[in-house]
């Protein structure tokens, strides 16, 4: 596992960088700002990992207005702290490729498919965001021009460095690659500082708790851990990929208003996973 060093404390209004990785670390002044506590190191420049299933809501399937409603209001906060923003979301709502595969389509086909799908809900999103005067744009990994830009790293820094949200749709463009890995290789191209990894429950826990009471909720975890345990935060490609490239990842709960900011901030919130010497300097 190749390890990342962080730079010694700076004064308030200097850049805290993580070696080899993002953007860098802000510390924040002492002072409150849009709610956030301050005296944390809020990130320059994150990714936001959503299920294609968190935009669901009480359906058994497709697009809630309301969750998308909610979604977008937390992103705009997040912008609005001045956090470069982009996102990658699952199409669990709509299609699943694996899903596809095992009734009998072709898996290359059905991973077309759930791509296809995954741009579906970026556009959704896109309109949520832009329906709230938050400048937005989609990135897609398979060219559809009419529809929407198509990826490249040059333009998606381009479009953080304006302050536009950046939404990456497709996947990576490639079958066999879920969406958790999509995420951790574009949080590497744009060289984000944190991997945001929302889910329905507020960490990692040694087994789901929604099915048992008694699971233990990890505060922290290193990628050995998660592959050691066989925890089920991301598949192991995606967890292999961040590792070597000592990318960090938050796992929270993605339905509690301003959990998304506190992510960003610095915040004790849901499981911290990465190496140490980057963990440390997050939290």
């Amino acid at each position: 596992m190749s390890d990342s060093t962080v730079k010694g404390d700076t004064p308030a209004a200097d850049k805290t960088t993580i070696v080899g990785g993002g953007v860098g670390l802000e510390v924040v002044p002492t002072t409150t700002q849009g709610g956030i506590l301050a005296g944390k190191r809020r990130c320059q420049r994150v990714l936001l990992k959503l299920s294609g299933e968190a935009l669901m809501g009480g359906r058994t399937h497709g697009i809630s207005p309301k969750v998308l409603d909610f979604l977008a209001e937390e992103i705009r906060e997040v912008v609005s702290l001045g956090v470069q923003t982009s996102l990658v979301i699952g199409a669990g709502n709509i299609f699943r490729g694996m899903a596809g595969s095992a009734v009998g389509i072709n898996r290359t086909t059905a991973d077309n498919m759930g791509m296809l799908a995954t741009t579906i809900n970026a556009l959704a999103l896109h309109d949520a965001l832009e329906r709230r005067g938050v400048p937005a744009r989609v990135l897609s990994a398979i060219a559809m021009p009419v529809v929407c830009e198509s990826y490249s790293r040059q333009k998606a820094r381009h479009h953080l460095q304006k302050g536009r949200v950046v939404i990456f749709a497709a996947g990576t463009g490639n079958p066999y690659f879920t969406t958790d890995t999509a995420a951790i290789l574009r949080a590497l191209e744009i060289r984000a500082d944190l991997v945001c990894k929302a889910t329905r429950v507020d960490g990692v826990y040694d087994q789901d708790p929604l099915r048992h009471p008694a699971a233990v909720r990890f505060d922290r975890l290193s990628f050995a851990e998660i592959l050691t345990r066989r925890l089920k935060v991301m598949d192991s490609t995606a967890i292999a990929l961040a590792m070597d490239n000592a990318m960090p990842i938050v796992v929270f709960d993605m339905n509690v208003p301003g959990n998304m900011g506190k992510a960003v901030s610095g915040e004790q919130i849901g499981t911290l996973i990465g190496v140490p010497s980057v963990v440390s300097r997050l939290r």
